[in-house]
């Protein structure tokens, strides 16, 4: 009994690796990001992002901007899917960066599995 736990343990762990090897994507990735200075210190973001929308349980829910060190400095909620908008762009203005910063990771939140996938390192112009 305590092998047949054990091989069934094992193969559901394969299933997700199993899953992605086939080409699902589980997170949304950041595509592309637009920045815009907006007032000393303040900018403004243009966010678009691919979702791997399947349900409307699953999808990507938000978008942030935060430090190299994980610092978040601003985020931008979802509140409905955007299965008929792939890829889609969202804004996010008036994020206040303190001036030590001269770049931003942007990433991208699924509803389901969290934050992950592709994420973007954008420098802030004029500093």
């Amino acid at each position: 009994m305590a092998r047949i736990l054990l091989a069934l343990a094992a193969a559901f762990a394969l299933l997700p690796s199993i899953a992605l090897a086939a080409g699902e994507q589980r997170f949304p990735d950041v595509v592309d990001v637009k920045v815009t200075p907006r007032a000393a210190g303040v900018y403004d973001f243009d966010v678009t992002v691919s979702s791997p929308y399947d349900t409307p349980e699953r999808h990507a829910d938000a978008f942030r901007v935060t430090t190299a060190s994980g610092q978040v400095l601003g985020e931008r909620k979802l509140l409905h899917d955007h299965q008929a908008e792939q890829p889609f762009t969202r804004d996010l203005y008036g994020v206040r960066i303190p001036p030590s910063v001269t770049a931003v990771i942007v990433q991208a939140r699924d509803r389901k599995h969290g934050y992950g996938g592709r994420s973007l390192r954008v420098d802030l112009p004029r500093r």
